[in-house]
């Protein structure tokens, strides 16, 4: 059965990477800002970005808010396309302020496919990044689908070539209990397993899922 597999390649990814703590940040609105600056470069990046923030004292829905754009840009600098990525913070701070006061609690009475579908409307988020939020920031039941679990998936049969993102999702989170803390901790080990061993050009023979069917 589909679910047991997937039971089993988490069971072993975690035997072998162990807890990956995520997502990093001190605070729900932290995570928020650092989902939205992690597109397209790494994490360590992303940190340096955050501290010129936090450094500023600049690290809440208002203060960012009402930032002059091109000031945001230069404190976002670190984590590369400063420019979109500032805007796509502003993007987004515009619509947590028109709708919801810039208040994360006045998001918790909302639906989360409700409120998916609202982050994915604003430029700039898409579904990963939209899901991230969701799971990582605001504590909702979501797995995340990025390049390594389409690549992973594909190679060891759980899904179709060519699949699309919520075709992805669907696998996981039809085959598995809806559960936040399994999805957090399977979507970082996934993560830790692509960019370590099921590389464009994999590392078979050291993978942690190397006695499982696959192709490559």
């Amino acid at each position: 059965m589909l679910a047991d597999k997937l039971k089993e390649i988490y069971d072993l990814l975690y035997k072998r990477f162990g807890p990956q703590n995520w997502w990093p940040g001190d605070t729900a609105f932290e995570m928020i800002v650092g989902a939205i600056l992690t597109q397209n470069t790494n994490w360590t990046n992303v940190e340096k970005a955050i501290t010129n923030i936090k450094n500023a004292d600049l690290l809440s829905p208002e203060k960012l808010h009402h930032l002059d754009l091109a000031a945001l840009a230069q404190l976002v600098r670190p984590a590369g396309y400063f420019n979109i990525k500032a805007k796509r913070l502003k993007n987004f701070l515009d619509w947590f302020f028109e709708n919801y006061s810039g208040k994360l609690e006045n998001l918790e009475k909302v639906r989360t496919s409700d409120l998916s579908e609202q982050l994915i409307s604003v430029k700039g988020i898409g579904p990963e990044t939209a899901d991230s939020i969701l799971l990582y920031a605001l504590n909702r039941p979501v797995f995340v689908v990025d390049a390594y679990t389409a690549r992973i998936c594909t190679r060891h049969h759980i899904i179709d070539e060519g699949a699309d993102y919520h075709q992805i999702q669907e696998t996981f989170e039809s085959n598995l209990p809806s559960d936040i803390e399994l999805f957090n901790e399977y979507h970082a080990l996934i993560v830790n397993l692509g960019k370590n061993f099921c590389k464009p050009t994999p590392k078979c023979s050291e993978c942690p899922l190397n006695f499982l069917p696959h192709s490559v």
